[in-house]
């Protein structure tokens, strides 16, 4: 059981939910204002993406991340900032001929993942530890173990702790190699990320399989998406390890009823109370995570 919990809100995401629920965040003001809320709720970190403004399309511009985060900064909050890392990894083969890429295919350099983590310098950043099939289409998320290697310099360059995103066990294989090899500071941060087509299933089972593959050192959370989110918070909980939730993974407050991201974060935060637990402030969680910002002990 994990008695001192650390809460993060994934606000947005970078799917297509924007119809689906009129609370998801959009441009960067609303992005901002939610992680803001979410912080208030009892969230000790944000995690951000951003969309095109226009279509509310996922985008990867680096003004657009840099906007949100100086809103975020410049609010009354201490909110600990992640930014996702794992646009430009998606692989859509051409239809007439596979070994081309088609329509949708957005496939970028290490580095050029990282621009933006560059440029903001957040005090966390996913880092997507393998490739996988998205869905039944033939949307591939590719992302090589060259690939991550050089992610994990960069960021580790830059004092960024990478949230090693992991969707299934082999993920977790290469994670921990990435540990071994002394490209991960210590303590490890893992993000057990269940119920995406085709990763891992969210269940409880498969959340104690994965987190029993974990470093035993490693500091982790789980969520699942769509209506397992507060289950699989629960269970996380109770595994010892941290919670996530927020629109990027669920749109339902309840059945019909369409959330907020602080909606979720108070549910949660109620949870882990009813469990006997509680939220941990930003600060607990940077010194618990070992950031940037950590108070360093006399």
């Amino acid at each position: 059981m994990n008695f001192d919990v650390i809460v993060t809100c994934a606000v947005t995401g970078a799917s297509d939910t924007t119809k689906r629920n009129p609370h998801v965040p959009v441009n960067p003001k609303e992005i901002a204002d939610a992680a803001i809320a979410a912080a208030k709720a009892g969230a000790a970190v944000a995690h951000l993406h951003v969309r095109d403004p226009e279509t509310g399309a996922a985008s990867r511009d680096p003004k657009l991340f840099k906007e949100v985060v100086d809103r975020v900064r410049d609010a009354n909050t201490d909110v600990v900032i992640n930014l996702t890392a794992g646009l430009g990894g998606d692989w859509v083969p051409d239809a007439e001929n596979p070994a081309m890429p088609g329509p949708g295919t957005d496939m970028l350099s290490a580095d050029d993942r990282l621009i933006h983590i560059e440029q903001c310098r957040p005090e966390i950043c996913s880092l997507d530890c393998g490739t996988l099939n998205f869905g039944d289409g033939d949307n591939i998320y590719i992302s090589t173990p060259p690939t991550l290697r050089r992610m994990a310099e960069k960021v580790r360059e830059w004092g960024v702790k990478p949230e090693m995103e992991v969707f299934e066990l082999g993920h977790i294989r290469f994670a921990r190699q990435m540990v071994d090899e002394g490209l991960i500071a210590l303590p490890a941060m893992f993000q057990v990320c269940l119920g995406i087509p085709w990763g891992a299933d969210h269940t409880v089972d498969t959340l104690k399989v994965m987190k029993d593959h974990l470093p035993h050192d490693a500091i982790w959370a789980g969520f699942g998406v769509s209506r397992m989110q507060m289950p699989i918070a629960a269970a996380a909980v109770a595994m010892g390890g941290n919670v996530r939730v927020g629109l990027e993974d669920n749109l339902m407050l309840d059945r019909g009823v369409p959330a907020t991201n602080a909606q979720l974060v108070q549910r949660v935060v109620e949870i882990i109370e009813r469990m006997g637990g509680r939220a941990v402030t930003p600060q607990e969680a940077r010194d618990k995570l070992g950031l940037r910002g950590a108070k360093v002990a006399a």
